[in-house]
């Protein structure tokens, strides 16, 4: 098949979270796979300079009459073969400071309806033959950003060809591209498209609604999530719209791209390790003690190392790490955090760490190198959401033995088992899950961390349980083809 991937980022050309690690990997898997995949991307500097080969394609005019460049590359990836990637080549739109989003003081950018309907625009192009070249059978977009692509393909006119299928995947269903909805008369939409059925929103435009409603199939990053969106507790009032579609939504658990993550491999790392038997893990061991040794952290190898790599805000439960950092503390522990956010978490971060800079590490951005090495370093990943869609953090800790923390909740529950005693003893158990959203139940999560801790024989027996899981994009790109059989159909 002729699969077309539309995403606003991509690792390694730019990345703000998991999404960007899932659109690199993705289509790498699905050439391997033996399928004809390409991907779509606005043409932001970092994703410009990344791509090789730049070629002009065509130009084509925006519904609001602007004209814009479509040019192609290629994506290098290491140890596989490039990713063809069609660019929108728009610098009055993309070419701005802050991140892809928002401007350098955290604004979304007042034109972001334009920015983002032009992603899903362009797609709906491709999809009738923009390219003469090559014209997808299936285009597959990813999140808010891009979920204007099946809303346009509803709508497209039929020229006699085959209909493109399209596929529509949520990544995390509380950014919905929320717009004013005088917004909406510009995007080269009918009427009929400002609806209950179709983008309109309490009076607003949503961009992830017009995905939802209109994208032949729907799919979310993990099977609980697919089940939980449905209900009023994380349906982000959606859940009524995703109940009407339960029969075309399903979940597709991430996977972890294992020539990036690859503790063995990994070249972010002082020295590689393997073997989850413990045969060859001297090299974890020195990791952490050059990690602790970097970030000033007492160099104790009897000190478990509690990290955390995450975007700093409430959804990822970071007040219970806050208010159990005393006990954690107390009991011996250190933390190592990574990460940037809402204003008074770093704050309140930075605070802890000026108070025990021997204890407690806090890094506010983002440093690709240094992730890779808390988890290289790291014991104990923490990841205690409110939701979490699939998660990958929780993922490179169990395939660099730094065994999750996690609440179970969406694809945290989907990927970690807990260290219950029957757990263990059948080989299932790789880290520690907690249920309610509260900080008894933390606090009783980071008890257990601490108790296997002492006990070591147990503790190499679930990290090599954590490090043998299979997460491997093959199988999630196997189920991403039936899906677009399905859209095709």
């Amino acid at each position: 098949m002729r699969i077309l991937q539309v995403s606003a980022e991509l690792f390694p050309l730019l990345k703000t979270g998991g999404l960007a690690d899932v659109a690199g990997a993705l289509p790498v898997a699905l050439m391997a796979a033996g399928q004809d995949a390409r991907v779509l991307l606005p043409g932001f500097p970092a994703i410009l300079a990344g791509l090789r080969e730049l070629a002009p394609v065509t130009e084509f005019a925006a519904p609001w009459g602007e004209r814009f460049a479509l040019r192609m590359g290629h994506v290098p990836v290491d140890g596989a073969p490039a990713i063809p990637a069609y660019v929108i080549d728009a610098p009055a739109l993309y070419d701005r400071p802050g991140n892809p989003y928002e401007d350098t003081s955290r604004q979304p950018y007042a034109d972001n309806h334009r920015r983002f309907a032009l992603l899903g625009w362009a797609a709906a192009q491709l999809a009738q033959g923009l390219d003469p070249a090559w014209q997808p059978e299936i285009v597959h977009s990813h999140d808010w950003h891009a979920a204007m692509a099946p809303a346009y393909m509803a709508f497209a006119p039929q020229n006699g060809g085959p209909r493109a299928g399209s596929v529509f995947t949520v990544h995390n269903l509380a950014y919905q591209g929320l717009f004013a909805p005088w917004h909406f008369a510009g995007l080269g939409l009918p009427d009929a498209a400002f609806h209950f059925d179709g983008l309109e929103y309490h009076g607003q435009l949503s961009f992830m609604k017009g995905g939802l409603f209109y994208a032949d199939r729907l799919t979310t990053v993990s099977p609980t999530y697919a089940r939980e969106i449905q209900t009023p507790e994380q349906g982000c009032g959606l859940d009524g719209l995703l109940r009407r579609r339960s029969d075309v939504l399903g979940g597709i658990l991430n996977a972890v791209d294992d020539k990036v993550w690859n503790p063995g491999s990994d070249a972010a790392l002082v020295q590689g390790f393997h073997t989850p038997e413990g045969r060859h893990m001297a090299g974890k061991a020195r990791c952490k003690a050059v990690l602790q040794h970097q970030l000033g952290l007492s160099e104790r190898a009897d000190a478990p190392l509690f990290i955390l790599v995450s975007r700093l805000t409430e959804q990822k439960g970071l007040h219970l790490v806050l208010d159990g950092l005393d006990a954690l503390l107390a009991q011996g522990g250190q933390l190592a955090l990574l990460g940037s956010g809402e204003a008074w978490l770093e704050a309140a971060f930075r605070a802890r760490a000026a108070a025990a800079p021997q204890s407690v590490s806090v890094t506010i951005g983002y440093d690709e190198t240094l992730a890779h090495r808390l988890f290289g370093g790291g014991d104990v990943t923490l990841v205690p959401s409110l939701f979490e869609p699939c998660g990958l953090t929780q993922m490179y800790g169990l395939k660099y033995g730094s065994l999750p923390l996690v609440r179970r909740v969406g694809g945290l529950a989907d990927t970690v088992v807990d260290c219950t005693l029957e757990d263990m003893a059948s080989g299932d158990a790789t880290g520690f899950v907690f249920d309610r959203f509260e900080a008894a139940d933390y606090h009783r999560a980071l008890r257990r961390a601490f108790a296997l801790y002492q006990r070591a024989p147990d503790w190499r027996r679930v990290r090599g349980n954590a490090m043998r899981r299979p997460a491997d994009w093959a199988a999630a790109a196997a189920d991403y083809i039936e899906v677009y059989r399905k859209a095709l159909a």
